[in-house]
């Protein structure tokens, strides 16, 4: 077994669940895989042109979630909690069934589907991964909102921040190693949203299935939510999920410095979209001895019988 070899999970999983947008019920199904298959989406109520591939040219919407359409208009939505949980967990493949448009939102974290795809297990292929490495520094600002992209020898960081002037207690930063550090309380902290907004988001169509049990809600600096934070740092360990899973929609593991300010899905994905603009920003290279990054035998989190 090697951390860098291609892996599936060895059995498939099924979620059930709200879409947090949408308010439609959902199942979602997790499929072994085999080598160079990649990730995909299949909408199983759709019968034909059902297919969507996870790209960052594929995003039709970064607007509260990451949408993505394929040439045909079939869309999944909110996919960053998934995507993020299998890029951390070192997922190359897996064909994931889907009922409908969006996936189910679960507690608002990638908890439930790390624990399960934990207890599954892993199945390692034969076949070497691929990494994106970059090589020159990109940066993309929004206003006062920025990220940049830029190059790190042996490792993926991401380091953000978050400042908010209604509450004072979302004003957060962190910085995670993606392969180095424990990913518990990342894979942990669910999504957020001001009182003062949920109203707004209802009347636009969205957050209709969104309620305390999916989502931390603030009023002024106290949260609603029975459960408060999981960690001192659950809103901006949010954000580093949604960056995490937005990254992984280049198609591989990413060796980069990422740095983020007041960001979010559309600020991740037009800086991704600036990166991949020019071939010489980066370089797709298969893992082989001689060029291992070290965090990628630093850490194995793997749980194979293969």
């Amino acid at each position: 077994m090697s951390v860098l070899n291609q892996k599936t999970i060895n059995d498939s999983l099924n979620f059930r669940g709200v879409g947090l947008h949408s308010g439609n019920k959902v199942s979602m199904t997790l499929h072994p895989a085999p080598p160079n298959h990649g990730i995909i989406f299949k909408r199983t109520d759709i019968k034909k042109n059902n297919l969507i591939y996870p790209s960052v040219h594929n995003v039709s919407s970064a607007s509260y979630c990451t949408k993505l359409t394929n040439e045909y208009g079939i869309s999944v939505s909110t996919v960053e909690h998934l995507m993020a949980a299998l890029c951390g967990l070192g997922i190359d493949n897996l064909l994931i069934d889907l009922n409908s448009e969006e996936l189910p939102i679960m507690d608002g974290s990638a908890k439930n589907f790390v624990e399960n795809i934990n207890e599954v297990g892993f199945k390692v292929s034969d076949q070497p991964i691929r990494i994106i490495k970059i090589n020159k520094k990109i940066t993309y600002k929004d206003g006062e909102k920025f990220i940049t992209f830029e190059p790190n020898k042996i490792s993926l960081e991401i380091d953000f921040e978050i400042k908010y002037k209604q509450s004072s207690i979302l004003n957060q930063k962190n910085n995670k190693n993606i392969y180095m550090d424990d990913l518990t309380d990342m894979y942990n902290s669910r999504t957020f949203c001001l009182f003062e907004d949920v109203e707004k988001l209802k009347k636009m169509g969205l957050a209709q299935g969104g309620s305390l049990d999916n989502a931390i809600v603030l009023k002024d600096n106290e949260i609603l939510n029975s459960e408060k934070l999981r960690n001192s740092k659950e809103f901006v360990n949010h954000k580093i999920l949604d960056c995490l899973g937005d990254i992984y929609l280049v198609g591989y593991r990413m060796v980069g410095k990422i740095t983020s300010s007041q960001g979010g899905h559309n600020v991740t994905n037009q800086g991704l979209r600036d990166l991949l603009s020019n071939n010489e920003n980066f370089s797709v290279i298969e893992l082989k001895e001689k060029n291992i990054p070290h965090s990628f035998l630093v850490k194995n989190p793997l749980k194979s019988t293969a």
